[in-house]
């Protein structure tokens, strides 16, 4: 069976990993239609990449994460925690609320900065709009962030 540290760690690789393949996802959505708007509008650049980097903050918050189980395994400290497998999978578990979430949410954050950015091409007077439209689903995302961060900040695990 897996030491404790261990399920922590693989936790910690969820969390930075599937946040980050949902941002990556939904970056590279927004991307493509940010170019076709572009290239047809170059004036538009700056309200497309500011639509295009908003699904990149769910691989932040999930990199934040990893970190902070990193800080708690005291990884840098020079002597790591040597946790028991019921507190590392406990660790796992806490990190599950980011990865699931920063996936999701990166991939559909993704979709509806790509519609926004077909409305700034249609319409580029109403931007702050698209934006808000987008910001909306990074509501979901913070809230993993969130639960995720007091539930692996929080208890002490031994």
């Amino acid at each position: 069976m897996l030491s404790g540290t261990a399920f922590a760690l693989i936790g910690a690789a969820l969390a930075v990993g599937l946040a980050g393949i949902g941002s990556s996802i939904g970056v590279s959505k927004a991307g493509q239609a940010a170019a076709g708007v572009v290239s047809e509008d170059p004036s538009k650049f700056m309200k497309c990449l500011i639509l295009q980097l908003l699904p990149a903050t769910q691989g932040l918050y999930g990199f934040v994460i990893g970190f902070v189980v990193m800080l708690k395994l005291n990884i840098f400290g020079g002597s790591m925690a040597d946790l028991t497998p019921y507190s590392g999978l406990a660790m796992l578990g806490a990190c599950l609320p980011m990865a699931i979430s920063g996936l999701l949410s990166g991939i559909y954050q993704g979709k509806v900065a790509a519609s926004g950015i077909a409305l700034v091409a249609k319409r580029p007077e109403e931007n702050i709009k698209a934006v808000v439209f987008t910001i909306m689903v990074e509501t979901y995302a913070l809230l993993g962030l969130l639960i995720s961060f007091l539930a692996v900040y929080l208890p002490t695990y031994a």
